[in-house]
């Protein structure tokens, strides 16, 4: 004889709703304040140093070589008796030069390549995503390295350096963002009515990828900074006159082993500080711009 009587049912457990990432990873209003302000006082100082502190950076005094913080030079000197930290201050300004202005270049070229692949399509799109392809399969920073052997280390070959290496994530996000807004209808009105290939592209298509442009062009900033100063400490990158932070690291390393520490860490924690104030106001925009990223963040 069956039993007839009812089974006790189960009711399944709810999912436990997605942990909310901390105010750090989201990059929240106290990290994004204190990033900006980081910033903001960094790139100030640059630009105030000649006035604030009217000393010559490239002064030499073997009489005050290596000598350690003090309040009469509050970084150091290094082996030749210059002043640690208005030399990084100076540093630090001509490396963010050169890391914004290889990234405006990079932005450019990409740019280009990425509009014209996205809006022609066909061949032209599938070629110059090859070209795409196979120079991203090569290492930046041997890439770059023959770069400026081939023109010489100065402070041009730097930034072609930079600029012809660091263009390809620009590309495929223009080409991306082009091959989706195509298939808007507005497009399709604008390209039935007699509209040519450039006015489409100038007047309907980039006015939605100029935000995604400026993005890629500050999120490219940290990245330049990084391979300048990798050129610099090797060697290749600016003159040795030119203070920069790649070439502070780099004499400095010789004082490591009398003691002498603060002549390469004090740039090196410059460099550290600018380039993740930098990350985390870029990252804090990306959030705003990109709706996927905010639906994750629930914001």
């Amino acid at each position: 004889m069956t039993d007839l009587a009812p089974r006790p049912t189960t009711t399944p457990a709810r999912p436990r709703p997605p942990r909310r990432p901390s105010a750090l990873l989201r990059g929240g209003r106290l990290g994004v304040g204190v990033a900006a302000g980081l910033l903001t006082a960094a790139v100030a100082a640059c630009l105030l140093a000649p006035l604030l502190w009217p000393l010559d950076q490239s002064a030499v005094d073997l009489a005050r070589t290596r000598l350690a913080p003090s309040w009469g030079h509050l970084a150091g000197t290094d082996d030749l008796g210059r002043d640690v930290a208005l030399r990084s201050l100076y540093g630090l300004r001509v490396s963010l030069l050169v890391g914004a202005v290889a990234a405006l270049v990079a932005t450019v070229i990409g740019g280009l390549v990425g509009a014209v692949a996205g809006t022609i399509g066909g061949w032209v799109d599938r070629m110059l995503m090859r070209v795409v392809d196979t120079v991203a399969a090569l290492p930046h920073l041997l890439l770059g390295i023959f770069i400026v052997a081939m023109l010489r280390p100065s402070l041009g070959a730097v930034i072609a350096s930079i600029g012809l290496t660091h263009w390809l994530s620009t590309a495929r996000i223009v080409r991306s963002e082009l091959l989706s807004l195509r298939t808007r209808p507005f497009i399709d009105a604008a390209i039935s009515g007699g509209a040519s290939h450039t006015r489409v592209l100038t007047r309907h298509l980039l006015p939605h990828v100029l935000p995604r442009l400026a993005l890629a062009t500050t999120l490219m900033v940290p990245h330049a900074v990084w391979h300048e100063t990798a050129l610099s400490f090797l060697g290749l990158g600016l003159p040795p006159h030119l203070a920069s932070i790649g070439n502070m690291i780099n004499d400095g390393q010789r004082s490591l082993l009398t003691g002498a520490w603060w002549a390469s860490i004090i740039p090196g924690l410059a460099l550290v500080t600018v380039t993740l104030a930098l990350a985390v106001l870029t990252g804090r925009w990306r959030e705003r711009l990109d709706p996927r990223v905010r639906a994750e963040l629930h914001l």
